[in-house]
């Protein structure tokens, strides 16, 4: 498994705490920083599991 995978995936769920958090506060900063966070997770995920099917 490749480490950009593991760093996505650490972000994914890093967003995904930091939005729940946003939308019980009513913290649509908090909420739209972790959308952010979500994506770039996602985008991370995908580059690694690119990488991971290249190695094979």
């Amino acid at each position: 498994m490749d480490k950009d995978r593991i760093a996505g995936a650490a972000k994914e769920s890093k967003g995904a705490i930091k939005e729940a958090a946003g939308k019980v506060l009513g913290d649509a900063k908090l909420t739209a920083d972790g959308k952010s966070d979500k994506a770039e997770g996602k985008v991370q995920n995908a580059i690694g599991g690119l990488k991971d099917t290249l190695k094979r």
